[in-house]
């Protein structure tokens, strides 16, 4: 059995083992700032007396009587420092993401009954502000950034006071394995936010067994950039994890920033998403098709060659050496964009393209998949490190200490100690989803035979199980798999496939516009707006081409019979997708109703 420990305690064990000089670090005023650990330790503590002086309390230790701390922030050093703070004196964290309604966050602050909110910007403090009259729980609000007319956060560490801090040393003793350290709103795809309730219990298990089974060794020198929201649990656990290791945690000033911060920390590792791995590599596209001559021709040959690869299976003598040649004359400039020290990038929350899989790890940037919902804190599998402990296409082996299995209908199913508290105020839905202490991810899945090592097979995920539709014809249709393999293709930039109740299968497309831009001028047709290309004939024959080439993978009842061209990427601020890059497909199809119907028009 792990020793577990408080998600706090990782300040305490960083101190013992190897206090760093950066362990966190972020811009400010155009220069890299590092916090150590022992200026950490010192902020939190007082921080946290603060916070007591404040009369924040956990009071029982229980979910329902312990006092709720919101937090809506970038990430930033403040971020965790006020994590940290909170849970050490029994309190909850209640983190929001800034894209939130306002809606939605008048109904989290007044679910949770938030008591005081951190927010980092003049913009979410407006945006709370805007609100807080209807939430009553809620005392004061209190910015990282100086705001004219609101309290700044340093104020609560001036109310620390020798007596404070010597309670909070007392309490830190006291707070159990068992009490919640968070509480997480999931924003779902559709419906009602729902506050998943973890433990300190339920994410360290988490931690232990994910970096048990895909090592993060003890190394005080390695550094890692941060840029996923630390509101989603994937960022939290990770960030932990690099904490327990002692792995300086660096935050990216932004998403448009991320190849600069890249190339100045030059990091060993980060965490992502699917989505910012294809824009990576749209943008690597990008740069090949602005080459000429043989540099143009090395640049596609050296592709070409990557799509093939396989880490499981050797190509052959002759494949080898010509890799052997791609990664000198080609790869290296890639890893070189990526800081040139990259070891491990770990991309989850969304399924990621088996071709983008083949090429970065044959370009010598090893990206492993993995997988599991927030109810579980979060990690269910991740690929491995080394011969045998990866494949792509599925989201690699269970983690070691829990449990997996499929029900009859293919729902992925867990058991462990990760397995969260419940849901917040409901324990109806808590009842439906946690049977027996099994948890009902609502995700399809099959095992997938490991021919190296038997006994670690791989889980591969096909489908959300609310997102399965029946076609008027009475056939099931997993929209997942097929946008996946579509968007293989360099034309497509986002894909939804449509159809529920519906006499065939339809899509709504919208275009990498980038590289179609580029056909165009190679066809010598004139590209003058997005509203124009997509109306060209020879632009909508090139994408029935590309939808008849997908096709040829799927059964007749999947095949996408008809498909109209959209203008408008989908993203976070305009509301159809989720923080994590998933498609919210209810907003999207009641967003694009008059077009789907244009589609079944006839």
């Amino acid at each position: 059995m792990i020793e577990i420990k408080r998600l706090f305690d990782a300040v305490d064990y960083q101190m013992q083992h190897f206090p760093k000089k950066d362990m966190f670090a972020a811009k400010e005023n155009g220069v890299w700032r590092t916090y150590g650990t022992k200026e950490t330790c010192e902020t939190v503590n007082k921080l946290s007396a603060g916070l007591l002086a404040l009369g924040v309390s956990g009071n029982d230790f229980s979910a329902e009587s312990s006092d709720k701390i919101a937090i809506i922030s970038n990430n930033r050093p403040e971020w965790v420092f006020t994590d940290l703070a909170v849970q050490q004196i029994g309190a909850i964290l209640v983190p929001v993401y800034p894209t939130t309604s306002s809606n939605e966050l008048e109904f989290i602050f007044n679910d949770a009954s938030v008591k005081y909110v951190f927010v980092s910007s003049s913009e979410l403090y407006d945006k709370v502000n805007a609100i807080i009259e209807k939430v009553p729980s809620i005392k004061t609000v209190y910015c990282f950034d100086d705001v004219e007319h609101a309290h700044h956060w340093k104020e609560i560490l001036a109310f620390a006071t020798d007596q404070t801090l010597e309670k909070v040393a007392a309490l830190k003793k006291q707070i159990p394995v068992t009490q919640t350290a968070t509480i997480i709103y999931t924003s779902g795809t559709t419906g009602t936010p729902k506050g998943v309730m973890l433990s300190h219990q339920n994410i360290y298990s988490c931690l232990r067994y994910s970096s048990d089974s895909f090592p993060f060794e003890e190394q005080p020198n390695n550094k890692a950039l941060s840029f996923l929201p630390l509101n989603h649990i994937f960022e939290k656990i990770i960030t932990y994890i690099y904490l327990f290791s002692g792995i300086g945690i660096y935050y990216a000033e932004s998403l448009d920033t991320i190849g600069e911060n890249l190339k100045e920390i030059q990091p060993n590792g980060f965490s992502t998403v699917p989505r910012l791995l294809e824009k990576v590599y749209e943008k690597i596209m990008q740069t090949g098709n602005q080459l000429t001559g043989i540099k143009r021709k090395l640049f596609f040959w050296s592709v070409e060659l990557a799509e093939k690869y396989d880490n499981n299976i050797s190509g052959g003598f002759w494949y080898n050496i010509q890799l052997k040649i791609a990664n000198k004359l080609v790869f290296s400039k890639w890893r070189n964009a990526l800081g040139g020290n990259v070891d491990y990038i770990v991309t989850g929350g969304a399924a990621c393209q088996e071709k983008l899989m083949r090429i970065f790890n044959a370009a010598g940037v090893p990206v492993y998949e993995g997988y599991g919902p927030t109810e579980n804190s979060p990690v269910i599998s991740i690929n491995r490190k080394g011969k045998g402990g990866s494949k792509y296409g599925t989201v690699g082996p269970p983690i070691d200490g829990i449990e997996v299995k499929l029900a009859e209908d293919g729902e992925i199913l867990v058991k462990g100690p990760t397995v969260m508290q419940g849901y917040y105020k409901r324990p109806d839905l808590t009842a439906e989803t946690v049977i027996n202490g099994w948890l009902y991810t609502g995700d399809i899945g099959v095992w997938v035979e490991n021919d190296i090592k038997p006994k670690l097979r791989f889980l591969k995920i096909t489908d959300r199980k609310k997102e399965l539709f029946k076609t008027s014809g009475g056939k099931y249709v997993a929209p997942q798999p097929i946008e996946n393999k579509l968007k293989e293709s360099p034309y497509i930039e986002q894909i939804i496939v449509v159809g529920p109740e519906r006499k065939f299968v339809g899509a709504l497309i919208v275009p990498a516009f980038t590289a179609l831009k580029n056909w165009m001028q190679q066809k010598g047709i004139s590209f003058t707006t997005k509203e124009e290309a997509v109306k060209q004939p020879q632009v909508v024959t090139l994408f029935n081409e590309i939808v008849e080439e997908y096709n040829q993978f799927f059964n007749h009842v999947e095949q996408i019979k008809k498909f109209e061209l959209l203008t408008s990427e989908w993203s976070v601020d305009t509301g159809e997708m989720t923080p994590k890059m998933s498609l919210k497909r209810k907003v999207i199809m009641e967003k694009y109703k008059d077009v789907i119907e244009q589609i079944y028009k006839d």
